[in-house]
């Protein structure tokens, strides 16, 4: 039954919207304080502004620590919060494993398949949506529900938790905004399509890149449209934010550049010769945008001008969103494969054949990595 559940997961990838964040810096050049700490990532992309970095040390040789079976499709990326790994499975489930040696410490039913929404943890509650359009929060230490709220469509979506604030984007074209504490609502904005991706915080403001090919900010405090910017693309992708830019993909074969103080585009990317979909989110570190696309490439872009620094090929579309820790990119793709890429020059460096396609994203921390695949197999690598 879930197996085939996948599939309808996999094919509706190409409905979707996004989200970015906001923050002071130069392109290219993320706050420190907003990512992850070193044994930390509480949340897809690590944190708030999506930007994709890890903190903490990976080793220069990598093996398997442990797997785990989860019994169905993966397409969830892993949360890591004092030292457990919280996963969502296609067959109704979120796991919580020790990120020592990938034992559960429990399991929790959402009833209906989990897609791409992936845990956020925060103030003891672990938060995820699943396809029938409920978001559930339950807790840490005992996989216990706290409460659930339901939207009127499906989530894939990931939660982002911003103080006593949850955030969600439903299928419903609608963004929400619940307490915490209880899932009682306190504001919703609707947007003219699709909310697939997940939301990104700075500076009191949400960001939107939807599938209604606009750019939203969204005031946290009251839910007031501050202002949206066309950029005349349908996109799937998360924008990854530092400095005043949002960095985005498209279904228009593009990497986008948008500035939030200057209110413009300010480069768009393609490549010369491969025309395909970004659906990956970004990675941005050191002056570069690092994205996956459905040409089978991982592309490092000059975050200051958006030309190409390098290309590496795979032998899959890559949709997993890479993660730079130090000076390595580390991402997923549909080829099995789990590659490890110097960021100054995309030689590899590293790969490993997981036996099944990468579409989960890594999250890093405590000198770990883990990645889920499409076959139910959950990885750590350290």
């Amino acid at each position: 039954m879930f197996a085939n559940r996948r599939f309808v997961v996999l094919a509706a990838v190409v409905l979707c919207a996004g989200w970015s964040l906001s923050a002071a810096g130069r392109p290219g050049q993320e706050s420190p304080s907003e990512g992850p700490g070193p044994d930390r990532w509480p949340q897809f992309r690590g944190g708030p502004s999506l930007t994709g970095v890890a903190t903490s040390r990976v080793p220069d040789t990598l093996k398997v620590i442990w797997s785990h079976e989860a019994g169905d499709a993966i397409l969830s990326s892993a949360a890591i919060a004092d030292g457990r790994v919280y996963v969502g499975v296609g067959s109704g489930h979120l796991l919580a494993l020790n990120l020592s040696d990938g034992k559960e410490a429990w399991k929790y039913a959402t009833e209906e398949p989990v897609g791409e929404s992936s845990p956020a943890v925060a103030d003891g509650l672990v938060f995820l949506g699943d396809l029938s359009g409920v978001l559930h929060a339950v807790r840490t230490s005992d996989g216990s529900r706290v409460w659930t709220f339901a939207t009127g469509g499906e989530i894939k979506a990931s939660p982002i938790v911003v103080g006593d604030r949850v955030l969600i984007g439903s299928y419903d074209a609608t963004v929400y905004c619940l307490s915490v504490k209880d899932g009682s609502l306190i504001w919703k904005v609707e947007t003219d399509n699709y909310v697939h991706a997940t939301p990104a915080v700075a500076n009191g403001l949400l960001y939107l890149t939807g599938c209604d090919e606009v750019f939203h900010a969204i005031r946290v405090s009251d839910g007031r449209q501050m202002y949206t910017i066309p950029f005349g693309a349908n996109t799937g992708s998360s924008p990854a934010m530092a400095g005043s830019r949002a960095y985005f993909g498209t279904f228009s074969n593009e990497v986008i550049a948008l500035d939030v103080e200057s209110r413009e585009i300010v480069w768009r990317y393609e490549h010369p010769d491969r025309h395909f979909p970004f659906y990956s989110s970004a990675a941005v570190g050191r002056g570069l945008v690092v994205a996956g696309g459905r040409d089978k490439m991982v592309h490092a872009i000059d975050a200051a001008t958006g030309k190409a620094r390098w290309t590496y090929m795979t032998r899959g579309r890559v949709d997993s969103s890479p993660v730079i820790a130090g000076n390595r990119v580390y991402v997923g793709s549909a080829d099995g494969r789990f590659y490890v890429l110097g960021l100054d020059d995309g030689k590899v460096l590293w790969e490993f054949n997981t036996g099944a396609g990468l579409s989960a994203s890594p999250a890093v921390a405590a000198g770990r990595i883990v990645i889920g695949s499409e076959d139910g197999r959950i990885i750590c690598f350290g």
